[in-house]
């Protein structure tokens, strides 16, 4: 897959980011905006990890 799937992962995570943002905005429920916040900060991890060498064995 080459750098595909940590590009996927990186563009979730701004997804995830913007979700977020607009979640708080809106006055959503706390425990959703923080579990929205902690999939975009796993999925940039993921993606930034994967990208290190040695990260895609």
């Amino acid at each position: 897959m080459g750098a595909a799937l940590p590009t996927l992962l990186l563009v979730l995570a701004g997804v995830l980011v913007g979700g977020t943002w607009s979640l708080y905005r809106q006055g959503a429920a706390k425990s959703a905006v923080v579990v929205t916040a902690l999939l975009a900060v796993l999925a940039t991890i993921g993606g930034v990890l994967w990208l290190l060498p040695g990260g895609d064995a």
